[in-house]
């Protein structure tokens, strides 16, 4: 569920009807509503209710300092990949103990700034990290609480550009080699081994290959506590998908997601976490969009619109799908036009959509791309020497702009010439 419904004909923002942000704005925008982020939350969190557990949003799919401090009025955790995300975390109020430090490539700066600043927890991907965790934490005279992540190669079943627990993955070490890595871990200084971390990917529909994974965690845990190792904390990864097209069954729910936690990993009586980002901000935000140009080709009609590739990568990346609707609602009965909805961008990858069926659009006309509050602002990009585009968030019949669109004169200042030229 979301916030963004038909009102009298017209697409609301919460209490807001969009076109009036688009008139003070301009297009192309990312519109977020507060009510389905911290709803969002709020699901996960109460899925599992009567465990020890913490939600812990991963920034990487929404990082604007104003969606962070919403989530984080709510009691949301931080899972933060990189330096910057870290510190965008505690400037937005986040606590050093609510924050996961996750990611393959951790630099030594990275960890000197988390370990000074407060971190709850990294998720240690090889031994060279731990190496250099356990390094950095001696010369701080600090204990580094580290949880390593195991590649349990499971199938997430999802697309192959964001599986992340398959042998031939990246992520993690491999499930077969963890007692020695944990063995190895227990012998190094300044390291406190406080737990798992498994993540076996993003855009899941399906909870079997959860469900596989974590029955591989549970007996891991016991096998390591065999061992000797004091195994109280499982960080779960996030991956639960979305509906990106409506008319598909929907992906399981977080009340259903939970359950089946409690049932694979509720008699170990670790703390649990789990760092979900796409279910919370995805279905929160919308991208708006207006039509530039309809253009008749040989054999189809193209809808030019003022957003772009740049703006919203996925579909070109990812080859993903966006619901695309009228800002307008189409009068009842009304025959659909069909498209190809593409960009002003200089590449042909810059295609939205293709033999898309909408109502029938004119220049002027504004559409809105569904499910684009996740993976959209945050990997947006100035190519074209496009200025990025603005972000909003709604609150009721309220609105504030959370990034400001640049001037071109703000965007090419941004560039230094040298003393030669």
């Amino acid at each position: 569920m979301d916030h963004f419904l038909y009102r009298d004909g017209a697409l609301y923002a919460e209490d807001l009807p969009v076109t009036e942000i688009a008139a003070e704005v301009g297009t192309p925008f990312y519109c977020y509503s507060t009510a389905t982020l911290e709803r969002h939350f709020r699901l996960f969190d109460e899925a599992l209710e009567g465990t020890d557990h913490l939600v812990c949003y991963a920034m990487k799919a929404a990082s604007n300092q104003a969606i962070l401090k919403t989530l984080a009025a709510v009691g949301a955790g931080m899972d933060v990949v990189s330096g910057g995300e870290y510190a965008r975390a505690k400037a937005a109020g986040v606590p050093g103990d609510k924050i996961v430090f996750s990611g393959v490539g951790k630099t030594e700066d990275e960890i000197e700034l988390a370990l000074s600043g407060g971190i709850r927890q990294f998720n240690v991907e090889s031994e060279p990290e731990m190496a250099a965790i356990s390094a950095v934490a001696t010369r701080l005279g600090a204990t580094a609480p580290i949880a390593i992540r195991v590649n349990p190669d499971v199938d997430a079943k999802t697309h192959a550009k964001i599986a992340t627990g398959k042998s031939e993955n990246k992520f993690g070490i491999p499930i077969s080699r963890a007692r020695e890595v944990y063995a190895l871990a227990a012998s190094l200084p300044g390291l406190d081994v406080v737990g798992i971390d498994v993540h076996i990917g993003s855009q899941l529909t399906q909870l079997e290959p959860f469900e596989l994974a974590y029955n591989k965690v549970a007996e891991l845990t016991e096998t390591l506590r065999a061992d000797g190792h004091n195994i109280r904390r499982l960080d779960l990864g996030g991956g639960l998908g979305i509906p990106y097209e409506r008319s598909n069954s929907a992906p399981p729910l977080p009340v259903e997601y939970g359950a089946m936690v409690k049932k694979t990993l509720g008699h170990l009586e670790c703390e649990i976490e789990i760092e979900p980002g796409r279910l919370i901000a995805g279905n929160a935000g919308i991208m708006v969009s207006k039509v530039i140009y309809v253009k008749s080709g040989e054999d189809r009609e193209f809808l030019i619109i003022d957003g772009a590739m740049n703006d919203l990568i996925r579909p070109a990346m990812y080859e993903a799908h966006h619901d695309i609707v009228p800002v307008q609602e189409p009068e009842p009965g009304q025959e659909p036009a069909r498209y190809d909805i593409v960009g002003p961008v200089c590449e042909s990858g810059d295609t939205f959509a293709k033999a898309r069926d909408l109502a029938t659009l004119e220049a002027g006309d504004l559409v809105a791309f569904r499910s684009a509050g996740a993976y959209g602002a945050v990997m947006s990009s100035e190519y074209n020497s496009r200025p990025l585009i603005p972000e909003v968030l709604v609150k009721g019949d309220q609105f504030a702009v959370i990034r400001q669109r640049p001037t071109y004169e703000e965007m090419i200042n941004r560039d230094s010439i040298p003393a030669w030229l």
